[in-house]
């Protein structure tokens, strides 16, 4: 196996893959995403770590060079076509990409290896399950989740309870009222709402640590997504104490009927 392929990134770039239920075309290049000028005046492509055609998705994976010096990576002694040692050239590249791709239609998400199961150097220790946890709501970032979590959160407000940091660092969302205590996944807009549906039941199912009868649970979903949550029938979501909320499309949430 090549030193790529077995890398952190292609580690990275697989998990999305299976989440994504895409395959990424890796170290992608555009037309429109360049480097400076070499002495030719020719200017070679920028690749991206993945990009996902049908997701119109860029990820970049940005191991630890990407944000402190290292001399070993930088080369100090050595300046680029860009006039600046390599380091400070990353980082240019870095900030270009991350206008130019947004500019042109398609999403970026960074992710960094802190945002994972990583060592203190930066290494991933390839836990998969607690990676692939994280990548989910990584993923989700600017995405129909935030809109859907922003909108139950303010209707939360409303109603009297306060958002507080999760208990379980994977819930998207607790709050509090008085005795009460609320623990909330949420789902943004999907083309496989029954999938996603069934996971985030069992998402909620291993948050279940609380034999209190005040904790009840969430499933915060869009309007599309509705009758697929719905096939879990009322009388066991009562069982669960799992609460179903719809989101519209204008951001409005009510309480489904159990």
């Amino acid at each position: 196996m090549g030193r790529r392929d077995d890398s952190d990134e292609a580690y990275v770039v697989g998990l999305c893959n299976e989440l994504l239920r895409e395959t990424a075309s890796p170290q992608h290049t555009f037309d429109w995403l360049l480097g400076d000028p070499g002495q030719s005046g020719r200017r070679a492509k920028l690749p991206v770590d993945a990009f996902w055609p049908g997701h119109q998705l860029v990820v970049e994976y940005r191991e630890p060079q990407h944000d402190q010096p290292m001399p070993h990576f930088d080369k100090p002694d050595k300046l680029t076509v860009s006039g600046v040692h390599r380091g400070e050239q990353r980082a240019l590249y870095d900030a270009r990409r991350e206008a130019e791709i947004p500019a042109h239609g398609l999403r970026l998400v960074v992710i960094r290896p802190a945002d994972l199961d990583a060592d203190g150097r930066g290494r991933l220790r390839r836990n998969r399950e607690a990676d692939l946890t994280a990548l989910r709501k990584i993923l989700a970032r600017g995405s129909d989740e935030d809109r859907v979590t922003d909108a139950f959160r303010t209707w939360l407000l409303g109603e009297g309870w306060t958002p507080l940091d999760p208990t379980d660092r994977w819930s998207d969302l607790e709050a509090v009222r008085g005795d009460e205590r609320l623990i909330c996944e949420a789902k943004g807009h999907t083309s496989e709402r029954g999938t996603d549906a069934d996971i985030a039941y069992g998402q909620l199912l291993r948050r279940m640590t609380s034999q209190e009868l005040t904790t009840r649970y969430a499933l915060v979903v869009p309007s599309s997504s509705v009758k697929a949550v719905e096939r879990v029938p009322g009388h066991i979501r009562r069982l669960l104490r799992i609460d179903v909320y719809e989101v519209t499309d204008d951001d409005l949430v009510r309480r489904l009927r159990a």
